[in-house]
C-alpha cells in the first residue's frame, strides 16, 4: 500500500458511496468508513461533498510526502475564518511558526507550570457539582475543564469557559461550512473578531511580563509572531484545542464505565491511565479528519487522484482500521501497543498533545474516579455521541454515592 511514483495504467476513478445521509455520518460513521475503507484507499461521500482516505496506511504514506498531499491550501475554509494559519503552512513556513509556539506546550512546560494550574482549575469544577451525587459530565465537567484550561494555556485574561467553548464552537462551523449557511459564516466571524479582542487586550501583558502561555511564547521567540500570525494561530487553537480534552474526558470515562473490568483493573495500576487515554483517542478519535490539497497527479493504492483534489485524512476511519487493530471497534485498554494517529503524523503533529495527556490521563479522568464513590452511568441510552470530523458524547448523565 501507500503512494506511487507515477501514474500506472490499473487506476481506477474515486469510488463514490452515495445511499449514506449526512445525518447517518453524524450519528455514526463507523459503518460508513469501513465501507469505505473495504472499497478503496479513497472514496467519495456524496452526503459529505468529500473525498476521505480511510486506511492507516495509505494515511502515514501520504504524511511522508506533503509535497504531494500539501496542507497549503489557499481556497480553504480555515484560511477565510481564521486567517492564514501554521495549519495550513508546510515545510520551512510551518516549522518557523511551530518552533515559536511549542515553548509553552513541551513536557517540561506542562509538568513545572500547567500541571499545578490544571490541578487548580479541576479542584474549582468539581467543587461545583461533587456533593450533588449526578451530573451530566459534559456541563458539569469537561466542557469549564477544557475551556477554563484553554484560556490559560493561550494567555487570555479573564474569559470564561462558555466564551472560549462558543469561539470554538463556531470557528469550528465556521471552517466546515462547505454549504454556505450565512448563519454560520457570521458566528464564525463573531467568534473570530472576540478572539482577535480576546489577544489585544492581553498582548500589553504579557509583553511586559514573559511567561508559559502560548501567548507570551509567540511574542517573545527568536523569530516572534506578526500580529497577523498570532491572530490565526490562536483561532486555530482555541478552534482545535477545546473539544479535543472534552470529548476525550467524556470518552474515556464512558469507555471505562462501559467496561468495569478494564477499569478495575486501571484503577489498580496507576501506569495504566496514560495506556487507557490513548485507547480511548484511537476508539473515538475527537478530532476526526484534516485536509490536504493533491499537488500532482498520483496514483494512490491503486486510485487515481489529480492535481487540485482536495482530500480529507480521515484518521477517525484509520483508527479503526482492522488491518492494524484487532476488533478495532471495541475499547480495550490491554489491546497489542500500536501507534494511532488521533494526533496526527508527521511535522502537523498535535503540538497540544503533551497538555491533553496530562490533563486527561493523569489529572482529569485519574481523580475523578477517585473523589465520586462507585461512579456510574444513569442510563446507557441517555448518553449521546455526536459527529464525524469531530466526535465525542455530547451528553454523559452519570451517578454516585455521596
Amino acid at each position: 500500500m501507500g503512494v506511487q511514483a507515477t501514474i500506472e495504467e490499473t487506476s481506477s476513478a474515486v469510488p463514490v458511496i452515495s445511499d449514506v445521509t449526512f445525518a447517518e455520518l453524524l450519528s455514526d460513521p463507523y459503518p460508513t468508513f469501513k465501507r469505505a475503507r473495504e472499497l478503496a484507499a479513497v472514496v467519495r461521500i456524496a452526503a459529505a461533498n468529500i473525498i476521505i482516505a480511510t486506511r492507516y496506511e495509505d494515511i502515514m504514506a501520504m504524511e511522508r510526502d506533503a509535497e504531494t498531499f500539501s496542507s497549503v491550501n489557499p481556497q480553504s475554509l480555515v484560511n477565510r475564518v481564521m486567517g492564514h494559519t501554521l495549519m495550513r503552512k508546510d515545510g520551512e513556513a510551518h516549522a518557523r511558526e511551530r518552533k515559536a509556539v511549542e515553548p509553552a506546550l513541551r513536557p517540561g512546560a506542562v509538568k513545572s507550570c500547567w500541571a499545578p494550574k490544571l490541578e487548580a482549575i479541576f479542584d474549582g469544577v468539581m467543587a461545583g457539582f461533587e456533593t450533588n451525587g449526578e451530573a451530566d459530565l459534559f456541563t458539569a465537567l469537561a466542557a469549564p475543564m477544557a475551556g477554563r484550561a484553554l484560556a490559560d494555556v493561550l494567555g487570555f485574561l479573564d474569559v470564561d469557559w462558555q466564551t472560549m467553548a462558543l469561539w470554538s464552537q463556531s470557528l469550528i462551523d465556521g471552517a466546515g461550512n462547505y454549504s454556505g449557511d450565512p448563519e454560520i459564516s457570521r458566528k464564525a466571524t463573531e467568534a473570530a473578531r472576540g478572539v482577535e479582542e480576546a489577544i489585544d487586550l492581553a498582548l500589553a501583558y504579557h509583553r511586559e511580563n514573559p511567561n508559559m502561555s502560548v501567548l507570551s511564547s509567540m511574542i517573545h521567540a527568536d523569530d516572534p509572531h506578526t500580529l497577523d500570525q498570532i491572530y490565526a494561530n490562536i483561532k486555530v487553537a482555541v478552534g482545535g484545542g477545546l473539544n479535543e480534552p472534552r470529548d476525550s474526558i467524556l470518552t474515556l470515562v464512558l469507555g471505562l464505565l462501559e467496561n468495569p473490568d478494564q477499569l478495575e483493573r486501571v484503577k489498580a495500576d496507576t501506569n495504566l491511565w496514560p495506556v487507557a487515554f490513548e485507547e480511548s483517542v484511537r476508539w473515538i478519535s475527537p478530532i476526526g479528519m484534516y485536509p490536504r490539497r493533491v499537488t500532482r497527479d498520483v496514483v494512490l493504492s491503486g486510485v487515481q487522484l489529480r492535481a487540485g483534489d482536495q482530500i480529507g485524512l480521515c484518521v477517525g476511519a484509520a483508527n479503526r482500521d482492522d488491518s492494524r487493530f484487532e476488533d478495532p471497534d471495541r475499547f480495550n485498554v490491554f489491546r497489542e501497543k500500536k501507534s494511532h494517529l488521533a494526533f496526527g503524523a508527521g511535522p502537523h503533529f498535535c503540538a497540544g498533545t503533551w497538555v491533553a495527556r496530562h490533563m486527561v490521563g493523569r489529572l482529569v479522568v485519574p481523580r475523578l474516579f477517585e473523589r465520586l464513590k462507585n461512579l456510574r452511568l444513569r442510563d446507557r441510552t441517555d448518553v449521546r455521541i455526536q459527529g464525524w470530523v469531530f466526535r465525542g458524547p455530547t451528553t454523559l448523565p452519570v451517578v454516585w454515592d455521596v
